[in-house]
């Protein structure tokens, strides 16, 4: 491998479509180090709901960035960037190849491309922000409509830490959020990046999910979030909110039946994949693989891709 260009491969896709399955294949194959882009998955603590890789499977090769921080712990963007790009300049300079794997679209945009200067965290803006949304739900979003029509229809209504983010930049740099983002971006140099994706049948991928949320809950889901909780890491904190840990917790105290919890996951789940499946569209450097990342067939063609790449 070259010192100054290095070989990088990205796999994106939808949540259940076997991208860490590809990903260890593909490193046992062609000397390569995982770095997981997967924003639960840097959580410790969380494996269960998280579909984290086995602890059998991050030793059989290195991994990065798995179990970086407690649940109740704020991991931006920009720390996920540096954090990324320290892994993928140690792997590289060890002349293994770097296979950065997760659904976070928004982590993987820091990565490669970097994140815009944008102001210094307010408190007292965000302290503000945060109180007209207690003082009634959907304030934030509304605002956001008003001033910055294009960003409020990219960021989920119930998505309150975005919104203030999103909020805070408009006034502090007083112009919409997406001028903000046109201001110079430090991207990623001295890689050359090959990205797959993964794109299961929808129909297939849905029950799929099924499958995997009800496996969540009989596998100790409902264990593991108590644990957590015991730990000190209840409702409040941010990473218990997402999908799979807000069900096992309102199962826990007695708001829904395990039925309806592992239902209203796998719903969550599938409505989580689209817009992932809708982010990485976007991005016409992706070479889509049909199928899941276990199929032996999707293996093969991705050898063949990675191949031709780094020949």
């Amino acid at each position: 491998m070259s010192n100054s260009i290095s070989p990088l491969l990205v796999i994106v896709g939808p949540t259940a479509s076997g991208k860490s399955a590809l990903a260890l294949h593909l490193a046992t194959r062609f000397a390569g180090e995982i770095v997981n882009c997967d924003s639960l998955q840097i959580y410790s603590g969380m494996d269960i709901g998280t579909a984290k890789p086995s602890l059998a499977e991050r030793q059989s090769l290195p991994h990065f960035l798995f179990d970086v921080r407690n649940p109740d712990q704020v991991f931006t963007a920009g720390e996920y960037s540096r954090l990324g790009r320290a892994a993928l300049s140690d792997i590289s300079t060890r002349h293994k190849l770097p296979i950065v794997t997760g659904g976070a679209g928004f982590y993987l945009k820091a990565l490669l491309e970097g994140l815009f200067p944008g102001p210094q965290r307010s408190d007292e803006i965000r302290e503000r922000l945060r109180q007209l949304e207690t003082r009634r739900d959907g304030t934030l979003h509304r605002i956001l409509s008003c001033w910055d029509s294009g960003t409020a229809l990219r960021i989920h209504g119930n998505d309150v830490n975005k919104l203030i983010r999103a909020l805070e930049v408009i006034l502090v740099e007083r112009q919409p959020l997406v001028m903000a983002h046109r201001k110079e971006r430090n991207r990623l140099e001295g890689f050359r990046i090959f990205k797959i994706g993964l794109n299961p049948v929808r129909a297939e991928l849905r029950k799929r999910i099924e499958v995997r949320s009800r496996l969540m809950f009989e596998s100790g889901l409902i264990e593991e979030v108590r644990k957590l909780r015991n730990d000190g890491f209840g409702p409040q904190a941010k990473a218990m909110e997402s999908v799979g840990y807000r069900q096992a917790q309102a199962l826990i105290d007695g708001k829904c039946t395990e039925a309806e919890a592992i239902a209203d996951t796998a719903l969550r789940t599938a409505q989580y994949a689209k817009r992932q499946m809708t982010w990485f569209r976007r991005d016409a450097e992706v070479v889509w693989l049909d199928g899941f990342g276990e199929d032996s067939a999707v293996q093969s063609l991705a050898e063949s891709h990675l191949n031709k790449f780094l020949g």
